[in-house]
């Protein structure tokens, strides 16, 4: 059987800033069938830029080397400083499987001006514009990805080593007016948008997007059974008040077992700990007025009874099978936040692990 590789996509701070990044993951994930292990936000310092473009420009191809040049040149001016009060917001994405670094490349495609077809990322989200003199008057890649297993280590490690002091949660990369009341509201994208290769996780995102918030963290997590106790601790007496406390204690051992994959009845003290089987993706969205936008978008628990357009009237099943979760509050934000360890790196050692035992 083949190994399993690592490859990855940057999302340019383009397709972030025009809400790109739901439709990039959405193909990204349905049309690879990879598995999305960590996501990390970045925003770039001078030295990151610097060595990552150090080595961008490899081509004895002359077409190829073109492109590759104007690859270098947008990174150098576009990841660094700040533009409309805003510095320069990139998302990393780690994907891995067989024949991952090929997938990649097929999906992300070549970006030329003849090809307007549509097909692969860069065909819809990139742009190369020339003149009548074939002089490129813009330039926009929309995403970043290496197409060589050589390249994608170097470039790999290169980024982990700057994961911590160049992301995570970025905080202050976005300048609000005076006085404006700035917010952050954790989001879930659960379980059941991940039983298969789709573009549910990408399609929440790009519902999300219509709430004009910023994506300032991004994370895959795999929440514990202890997690998912302490996550949805305030819903048991709910339950049991509406259940009875047999029945109520039962429906919210579902919702712990939906979100980690074990029953807290039925697992060790030590299993409640380890990272469980189900995947979701923890993404912060920062803005004034951000707890209630992204709840007017998700719509209501219940998917019956949301209205349409909204995520769960999209994308929900059931009650618990409802696409997504998010804060109800500014101040529940901040201890889910803290449950599910937004700002923890795991993006790191996940890299630092694969090479090691390659």
């Amino acid at each position: 059987m083949q190994a399993e590789e690592l490859s990855y996509v940057i999302v340019t701070p383009h397709s972030m800033r025009k809400s790109r990044t739901g439709g990039i993951v959405s193909r990204l994930i349905s049309r690879t069938g990879l598995d999305l292990v960590a996501g990390r936000m970045f925003a770039p310092g001078a030295e990151l830029v610097r060595r990552f473009t150090e080595n961008i420009v490899s081509a004895e191809n002359a077409r190829h080397r073109v492109t590759q040049e104007l690859i270098r040149d947008y990174v150098r001016k576009n990841f660094t400083g700040e533009r409309e009060g805003q510095r320069p917001r990139v998302l990393l994405l780690l994907f891995r499987g067989q024949d991952a670094i090929a997938k990649i490349r097929d999906v992300v495609g070549h970006i030329v001006h003849e090809r307007t077809s549509g097909e692969t990322i860069r065909d819809t989200y990139g742009d190369y514009i020339t003149d009548e003199n074939g002089t490129v008057t813009y330039f926009e890649p929309a995403v970043l990805a290496s197409l060589d297993a050589e390249s994608v280590e170097e470039n790999l490690k290169l980024w982990a080593e700057f994961s911590d002091s160049d992301g995570g949660i970025l905080d202050d990369v976005i300048t609000y007016a005076e006085g404006a009341t700035v917010e952050k509201s954790l989001v879930l994208i659960k379980p059941d948008n991940f039983k298969f290769p789709n573009i549910r996780p990408g399609g929440v995102i790009e519902v999300f997007s219509r709430t004009g918030l910023y994506i300032i963290g991004f994370k895959v997590h795999r929440m514990s059974v202890a997690q998912a106790e302490q996550f949805y601790g305030p819903v048991l007496p709910v339950l049991r008040e509406k259940l009875g406390a047999e029945k109520g204690r039962e429906a919210w051992e579902d919702i712990v077992e939906f979100m980690s994959g074990g029953r807290p009845s039925a697992t060790s003290d030590a299993q409640r700990r380890e990272p469980g089987t189900e995947k979701s993706i923890a993404i912060v969205y920062q803005g004034e007025d951000a707890v209630r936008k992204i709840r007017d978008v998700l719509g209501p628990t219940d998917p019956s009874k949301a209205p349409p357009g909204s995520i769960r009237r999209e994308f929900g099943q059931t009650i618990m099978v409802n696409a997504a979760h998010a804060s109800d509050s500014a101040e529940n934000a901040k201890r889910e936040m803290e449950i599910v360890q937004v700002r923890e790196n795991n993006l790191k050692p996940l890299i630092e692990n694969f090479y090691a035992r390659s």
